[in-house]
Order: structure tokens, then sequence, then C-alpha cells
């Protein structure tokens, strides 16, 4: 007769497999993509910034990544005029995915429009740097100096036109009356410069940006130091927050420096989505933007700044659910 403990195991063994099966379970679907795991696939838009920019520059050499990494993803490009439109176009659903200066995700938050609630962080990817451009002759040594100027401020909603504001109220200037401003982008004003058409201009982009290299190519430029402005700057918070002090270093634009760092002002870039953006997608477009860090930052020395270790430090937006799959994945 066989024994009742060796026909039917017993309850508390029925118990433990079942409770490993459910964790079992619950792992493998924390970790596979929704849907049974197909790859991503379908039309993607990416919003980058100015002709000559660093943002459109690093988009397009994105773009290429993804098509080896992601052959379903349809990447499409789209040229604007800087953070501010870019996260418009996200919001909007205009766009899948953007780049945005830390300071602009902020006033965004800060504005209450329709949908910024649903912006999330995919990276925290390189540092913008605050460059003030004039000609090599000109008397301009400080930002003060620009008062009765003609000062590119960047175009309309872009990060350049933000930051160039709260900079020249450092300096203690209005800058609708104190100044001239010239709404233009990256694209036309090292052109406007050149034909003395400009006194300065303002650019907030990665190290170096091709615009500001061509132009100093072309003719004798000077970068004026702007790092006297970060207290002033600063006593505007809590809007200003999202700055820091930096040296802009004398390799960065080696024919203008001489050889001197630069005293400036730089902010962080985000990769931005929102909530809805699908999580196997933003998963997998994360893990393209870490792992093409050495090549497309051989093209786009900017990227050269993206890390692993700070990328998850995206203030003032959380991660999206997709990016923070991805980061356990490689933490594990």
């Amino acid at each position: 007769m066989v024994s009742p403990s060796l026909r039917r195991p017993g309850r508390r063994r029925l118990l433990t497999a079942a409770a490993a099966a459910a964790a079992a379970l619950a792992l493998l679907l924390w970790w596979l993509p929704p849907g049974g795991g197909p790859e991503p696939g379908g039309p993607v838009a990416f919003t980058t910034g100015s002709r000559g920019g660093v943002y459109e520059r690093y988009g397009q050499m994105l773009k290429e990544q993804l098509e080896r990494d992601l052959p379903e993803v349809e990447v499409t490009l789209q040229t604007s005029a800087g953070s501010v439109e870019n996260l418009d176009r996200l919001v909007s659903g205009k766009a899948s995915f953007t780049i945005a200066a830390a300071d602009a995700v902020a006033a965004h938050l800060e504005s209450g429009k329709p949908g910024a609630d649903r912006l999330r962080a995919c990276a925290r990817l390189y540092d913008d740097y605050i460059q003030l451009v004039v000609p090599a002759d000109s008397p301009v040594r400080s930002a003060k100096d620009l008062a009765g100027l003609r000062v590119g401020m960047g175009q309309p909603r872009s990060g350049v036109s933000l930051i160039a504001g709260r900079l020249l109220r450092a300096a203690g200037l209005d800058p609708a009356k104190d100044v001239v401003p010239v709404p233009e982008g990256i694209g036309r004003l090292p052109d406007l410069l050149t034909r003395g058409e400009l006194d300065a201009f303002f650019w907030s982009g990665g190290l170096p940006t091709g615009a500001v290299e061509e132009l100093a190519e072309e003719t004798e430029i000077r970068l004026v130091p702007l790092g006297d402005l970060v207290p002033a700057l600063h006593a505007q918070e809590p809007r200003t927050r999202y700055y820091r002090a930096a040296l802009m270093p004398a390799d960065a634009y080696p024919s203008v420096q001489d050889g001197n760092a630069v005293e400036t002002i730089a902010v962080a870039n985000l990769l931005v989505a929102t909530e809805g953006t699908d999580d196997t997608l933003t998963e997998e477009v994360t893990r393209s933007v870490i792992n093409s860090r050495d090549r497309i930052g051989r093209e786009v020395h900017a990227a050269q700044k993206v890390d692993l270790r700070t990328a998850i430090h995206t203030h003032p937006l959380p991660l999206h659910r997709g990016a923070e799959r991805y980061y356990r994945s490689v933490k594990s």
C-alpha cells in the first residue's frame, strides 16, 4: 500500500511552489514588453532645434543610431526654434521625443499649460553653455556693456531667448528697452554679425557649436565672460535654480580663446517624452542614447558628456516608466 505522504505533496510544499511560481510570473511580466514582447515599430517624430545647432546635429546622429537599433521604427526629424517650441510640440502630440534645457522645462511646468503634467524624462544628456559672441574689436567686456546695442536674443520660443532675457536682467538691463533685441536663431546670427548688422549675440548650446566654429573661421570674434552674473542670476530663484557657474574649456574654440577658459553659465539638457509614450519604445530609445555615446560623441563632442551615472538625474521631471525599466536592467 502506498503511503498517503507519497500520493500527494504536503500543503506547505504546494504553497511554497505556488508562491515561487507567482514571483517568477511577476518578474517575467515586469520585464516583458507590453503585448507579449514585439519590437517597437511605426513612425516616431523627434523635434530637435535650430539649423546649425547642436540639438539638430545630435538628432541626426541619434536617428542613424535608432535606425540600426530599432529597424521597425521610422524616425522623422523636425527642426525648431528650440526648447520652448519643442515642449509645446511634445504635449500637443506633434512629436514623440525631444531635447529641452532644464530651465525651459521648469518654466513650462510653472506655466500650467495643458499637458505639462504629462512630461517625463528619459535621460539627462549634456550641458548647454551660454555663449555671448562679439567681434574681436568690440568694446563689450561684460553683459552690462550691451546697453544700446543690437543683440541677437535667439528665436521666439527658444531656450536661448529665455536665458538671454534673464541674463540681461541680471546685468541690470531691461531686454525690451535697454538693448535692440534681434529675434533670430543660430542659423542667421553669425551672418548678421559678419555683415555688421549685429553687435553681439547670445547662444546656448553644447560645445563646440558648429555655427560658432564656422564663424570663427570667417572672422575674428571673442567670447564675453558671463560668470560675474551668477549671483544676480541666482537671486531670481526659483526660476534660475537650474543654472550653474561653469568654465568653457580652452579647447572649445581654440582659435578664439587663445588657450584660455571662459567663465560662463551652464544648464543641463534632458531627453523628454510624455507619460503616454510607449514604455518599450522609450526603454529602447533610452538604451540607444546611452549605448551610442561614444559613436555620436566622435561627431558631436557634447554627446561625450552623456553618462549612465548622471543620466537618471532629470530634475525637474520624473523618469518615464520605460526609462526606469532600462536603468533597472543595467543596474541588476
